[in-house]
């Protein structure tokens, strides 16, 4: 099969292939094989009682931030304080 393709989708492909270190037909055909030939691998059952965090396991993390700032960071600690100090620190330089 060819497939002929207009000037503009033509620049663009081999533009992405370049970005990719591919070949525009290599590109090509994993967009059309991505897009028309069924994969065989079953999406994952529907948890109805899985949370967001299960969903997102694969894809979230924590760090310590002891890691970064010796003793821990303490972001947490009189947050609602800090929030309004920088507030009040803004409104008195004129940036709020």
């Amino acid at each position: 099969m060819k497939i002929t393709l207009t000037p503009d989708i033509e620049k663009a492909l081999a533009e992405q292939a370049r970005r990719q270190h591919t070949t525009p037909e290599m590109l090509a055909l994993d967009a059309l094989r991505e897009r028309f030939v069924y994969s065989g691998a079953p999406e994952a059952p529907v948890n109805e009682e899985a949370t967001l965090a299960d969903f997102l396991a694969g894809h979230i993390g924590v760090i310590a931030s002891s890691e970064k700032v010796p003793g821990g960071a303490r972001l947490s600690e009189d947050a609602g304080k800090k929030f309004t100090a920088g507030l009040v620190k803004k409104r008195q330089q004129g940036r709020l």
